[in-house]
């Protein structure tokens, strides 16, 4: 059986080849659970829901006003009508509405057996109880009808589907209470390295601390996540191999920052190669060329750069559509724009590359984006003050102001 993950001759993988090579390894996890519509912000969805209800399950006004019976309207002609009682919502006018009639009704109020028409209280004048409505009033305007929104027994949402606010409103107007969702993807993450010092400690020479787990765990707050941030690794060996054998009995993915290159801290690669099912690749991107990604037992093993930015960017472009599909949701491709670029950027052909940008909407609504400083892999300021991602193909040799490009917005906040 061939590997879909092998190494090939070209040391160089495109990045749709990496993708293509990830994706056709990945089998999203089994299992599933019960949860209420107040925990089930984010999940994905593992089974379809119906609807036990007519949404709306009764006629009801989509505005205030009057509620009449079309039979009442003199064509073209104003005309009036005696004012019998009143419908609010959720409380019914509980009278018989009898021709020559109307109610006063309000938003979302049910309207009587008799009424099919609701006309603005703008357009009427009250006199006491005899109201008096102008001519060309339309029949039938203004009423939501028994099932417009969804009829009963069909399907509210489809699975898989990952769950925004939209949806849980939906299902709550069903009446749905609790629902099926996919369960949470368990996954652990560290770093590597013995020049990482915690936050809060005094930095010795030769230390630096550690931004890439705090990167980490802000890029996998998700709700269909279980993460554990396991700290820091120093390079020893021993300790590496413990750590992700333990590591990989317990969770689904890990991720690693720092060590991914092949001869760097080679330590590593050995370690990996003995526990696991690992490839070592250079993805033609930029920043984050080096990249491992295999298998140690059944656990998935990501292995990302360790300058923060390059984490960040082989995270967005890598990892998180695996880790989607790992969890059982819809593949969707992300969301890119053509802008204008209103700063001339520097590119060396050879690599794609997502040179970090900010973009905006000028007055005639045409994007434009502008670099957000210097592009090096280890600056976390220019990705800090960025919302997208500015595309650059591999045959790219740099782009002049006012040139179109290609924009990635980036998922600033979970």
């Amino acid at each position: 059986m061939i590997d879909p993950c092998s190494l090939d001759t070209n040391p160089l993988l495109s990045l749709q080849e990496a993708l293509t090579r990830i994706k056709a390894a990945l089998h999203p996890v089994a299992g599933s659970e019960k949860v209420t519509l107040k925990s089930a912000l984010g999940r994905v969805l593992a089974q379809p829901v119906y609807s036990s209800v007519n949404i709306p399950h009764e006629r009801n006004a989509s505005m205030d006003g009057y509620a009449l019976a079309a039979g009442d309207i003199t064509p073209n002609q104003p005309f009036s009508l005696h004012l019998t009682g009143t419908s609010w919502a959720g409380r019914p006018f509980q009278g018989q509405l009898q021709s020559g009639q109307c109610i006063r009704i309000f938003t979302g109020a049910v309207l009587p057996e008799r009424a099919d028409t609701v006309v603005m209280q703008e357009h009427v004048r009250a006199d006491g109880q005899t109201i008096h409505f102008p001519a060309q009033t339309r029949p039938y305007q203004n009423v939501r009808e028994i099932g417009e929104d969804l009829q009963q027994g069909a399907c509210l949402i489809s699975s898989p589907k990952k769950l925004a606010a939209a949806d849980l409103g939906l299902l709550a107007s069903a009446g749905v209470y609790e629902i099926t969702v996919k369960r949470r993807l368990n996954i652990a993450f560290f770093s590597t390295g013995d020049e990482l010092a915690s936050i809060g400690q005094a930095l010795e020479s030769g230390k630096i601390y550690d931004s890439n787990r705090y990167i980490l765990n802000g890029l996998l707050a998700d709700p269909g996540y279980n993460m554990a941030d396991k700290g820091v690794i120093a390079d020893d060996r021993d300790k590496l191999e413990e750590s992700l054998i333990e590591a990989a009995k317990n969770y689904d993915v890990i991720i690693t920052t720092g060590g991914a290159s092949v001869g760097e801290a080679d330590f590593v690669k050995d370690v990996l190669a003995s526990c696991g099912q690992i490839n070592f690749w250079k993805v033609a991107m930029k920043p984050g060329k080096p990249l491992a990604f295999g298998k140690i037992g059944d656990c998935y093993f990501f292995g990302l750069p360790g300058n923060p930015v390059a984490v960040i960017a082989t995270f967005d472009q890598l990892v998180k559509p695996a880790l989607k599909q790992l969890a059982g949701e819809p593949f969707t491709k992300p969301l890119r724009l053509t802008a204008i670029c209103t700063s001339s950027l520097k590119k060396a052909p050879g690599r794609q590359e997502f040179q970090r940008g900010i973009l905006a909407q000028n007055d005639a609504g045409e994007l434009l984006v502008a670099s957000s400083g210097k592009q090096g892999s280890h600056l976390l300021g220019s990705i800090s003050r960025a919302n997208c991602y500015i595309i650059l193909p591999a045959d790219c040799t740099g782009i002049e102001a006012g040139e179109q490009v290609i924009v990635e917005p980036l998922s600033l906040f979970v």
